[in-house]
């Protein structure tokens, strides 16, 4: 199992972004030289739970706490219910991985700018539209030959894979974590709620003790190898939870 878990962690890591890169930083502010970037990114406050969950994941998270966060930190309301409700179900599941809000949002914010990459737009059911894709993993400098896997089921190439959904999720990734974290009876990698699901329980996989240095770099490169993606990962992370903690 751990040399399945390890061979899958360097597929994805070689692969999963494919996306325009985009500055990393809060929307209205402009973008900042940092160098060097945070190592890692210390877990943020903890967010508040609902009195009264509702459905699905982003029914676990308090009203007025997601909307005074999403004032904070740029985040939309919608995209930050899906990732705080991941990091909730993940440490009522697996307290001992320690995945924060805060880690989900930057690689969300990595990944596909929260789902709005390229005019798409999240819904209030958490689906994403119109359907995000990368490119076709066709081989080439620095993309990875993956031929297809799943018939164009996901990603509607039936020659080669593409990374699909707001976390960028090949589908060979959505078939070994696929989820319905909305609770709409779907299980969907173009929904954001059971893509940021999907991404934690991939990364409380790869690495537990998430919420330390050596955790948190291992369950990252796990994900996506490169130091590049690394630091853009910790920087979102960082800001965001600095954000909360501001006043």
């Amino acid at each position: 199992m751990a040399a399945v878990v390890v061979a899958l962690a360097l597929v994805v890591a070689a692969v999963l972004v494919f996306l325009a890169p985009r500055e990393p930083g809060m929307p209205g502010l402009s973008p900042v030289i940092e160098e060097p970037a945070p190592t890692w990114a210390p877990p943020a406050a903890a967010p508040v739970a609902a009195a009264t969950p509702a459905v699905g994941n982003a029914g676990l998270v308090d009203a007025d706490w997601l909307a005074s966060t999403s004032a904070a930190t740029g985040i939309p309301e919608r995209a930050l219910g899906a990732y705080v409700g991941a990091a909730l179900a993940k440490a009522a599941s697996m307290p001992e991985c320690g995945l924060s809000w805060n880690t989900i949002a930057g690689i969300g914010a990595t990944e596909s700018d929260h789902g709005r990459h390229g005019g798409s737009e999240v819904g209030s059911d958490g689906t994403v539209s119109p359907p995000i894709y990368g490119v076709p993993l066709a081989g080439g400098e620095g993309i990875e030959h993956i031929p297809d896997s799943d018939g164009g089921a996901l990603d509607g190439d039936s020659e080669f894979d593409r990374a699909v959904g707001p976390f960028q999720l090949i589908p060979q990734t959505w078939r070994n974590w696929h989820t319905d974290a909305s609770g709409d009876g779907v299980e969907d990698p173009h929904n954001i709620d059971d893509a940021a699901m999907a991404t934690a329980n991939y990364l409380c996989r790869v690495s537990i003790g998430i919420d330390t240095e050596q955790g948190w770099i291992a369950a990252v490169s796990g994900f996506n190898s490169p130091q590049s993606y690394r630091d853009t990962v910790a920087r979102y992370a960082v800001r965001y939870a600095e954000a909360t903690s501001a006043g």
